[in-house]
């Protein structure tokens, strides 16, 4: 018995619809301009109240918006549908290894947080409650799933691999390609009810999933009652995980009672002579300040992995401690590995933010045994790439 099924109605793209996922992006003015220049992009849809058409409602405001363009979609042709179906995926781009996934439907009730707490979709990461409830009302209105959990097969993750480059090899033309911002081409393939099927399925399900990507999606299922929701399933092979650094606004302090903050909670701090860029291995953080860079190695505790983690130092000692900022805070933004240093870094030099905060990518092993020990990762702190498309396997709530 697997807790990965088949799409039981799928609505698949035609092209053009494919869209990074709601949350990849550091300025919400990306999204209204990717809307503006295609609007198939699923984008229209999963954040309404950014396309040009309905900006300056609120998001609940919008969502009629949403529900209209959904339908508009479906009736133009931009999808298809498909019932009882998973649909594979593959991820390639010149000079890299093809990354493989398989589109379906996994259980809610498999979701665990806790080592107490059955189920075999291990979900690692605080989240900000305000995006789940968007991602709630959103599933609630339209009645469709756009955007995929990405989880990571982590029991039978190379079978898994295997399965799916020798699927898609022999699958002939894809159903879909669309290509993402860097370059890279998607595919899909549609494969119906059948032997192949069934034992990708149980590949799929064969062991611990870990949430690489959607945390707040998969929350959001289990808050609105969800009994399945869309997922990509992937293989370790086939991502990596990237920077994910943070910008603030606006300091509470200046920058020199910043710096005398971090030394007096123990850490030690150099400037930068030179660009700023991101960490080459953790232990140290790299700060933009008006002017200057500075490497500040924070101090360690002697608890557990978890809170020594880099990112959980800059939580609790930089964040919360020095500058009284919940990180939840408007003030800061989460920018995932997309953008490089030299933007982190200019944003600051150009005085739309007040201090840029380089972070060394978690590394694998640490990410692992955080998820193993059923610990929950600090706030956007991992960058799986490459990501999955959202727009482009629509998965239709039963209603």
């Amino acid at each position: 018995m697997t807790v990965v099924h088949p799409i039981t109605r799928a609505w698949v793209t035609t092209g053009g619809t494919g869209a990074q996922n709601y949350d990849e992006f550091a300025d919400d003015a990306e999204i209204t301009a990717i809307i503006e220049s295609n609007p198939h992009s699923a984008l229209g849809i999963e954040m309404p109240h950014r396309a040009p058409q309905s900006l300056g409602k609120s998001f609940l405001d919008a969502l009629p918006d949403a529900v209209a363009r959904l339908g508009e979609a479906k009736a133009d042709g931009s999808y298809t549908p498909a019932e009882e179906v998973v649909v594979l995926y593959r991820i390639s781009a010149p000079g890299e290894e093809p990354a493989y996934g398989l589109f379906a439907m996994v259980d809610t009730d498999q979701i665990s947080t806790r080592a107490d707490e059955p189920g075999l979709v291990i979900r690692n990461e605080d989240v900000f409650i305000a995006k789940v409830r968007e991602r709630v009302a959103l599933a609630d209105a339209l009645g469709h799933l756009l955007s995929p959990v990405l989880l990571l097969q982590t029991g039978r993750g190379d079978e898994l691999h295997a399965a799916l480059a020798a699927a898609t090899d022999t699958a002939g033309a894809p159903a879909a390609t669309d290509t993402d911002q860097a370059g890279r081409t998607h595919a899909i393939w549609l494969l119906g009810p059948g032997p192949e099927q069934a034992a990708l399925t149980a590949l799929a399900g064969g062991g611990d999933l870990v949430v690489a990507d959607g945390n707040h999606r998969s929350l959001a299922a289990q808050t609105g009652g969800l009994p399945r929701f869309l997922a990509v399933v992937t293989t370790p092979a086939s991502v990596a995980i990237q920077p994910y650094n943070r910008l603030v606004s606006e300091l509470t302090t200046t920058p020199a009672e910043l710096l005398d903050r971090l030394r007096a909670a123990g850490a030690e701090v150099e400037p930068i002579d030179g660009p700023v860029e991101v960490p080459a291995a953790g232990g140290t953080v790299h700060l933009r300040l008006d002017g200057q860079g500075y490497a500040v190695r924070l101090p360690a505790t002697a608890s557990a992995r978890l809170e020594n983690l880099d990112h959980a130092l800059v939580e609790r000692l930089v964040l919360r401690d020095a500058l009284g900022l919940d990180p939840g805070d408007k003030r800061i933004t989460y920018v995932g590995g997309d953008y490089p240093a030299s933007w982190l870094t200019g944003e600051v030099d150009a005085g739309r933010a007040e201090l840029a905060i380089l972070i060394a990518p978690v590394t694998v092993g640490d990410f692992v045994a955080v998820n193993l020990a059923r610990g929950k990762m600090p706030r956007k702190s991992t960058w799986f790439t490459p990501k999955a498309r959202g727009g482009l396997v629509v998965a239709e709530l039963p209603r």
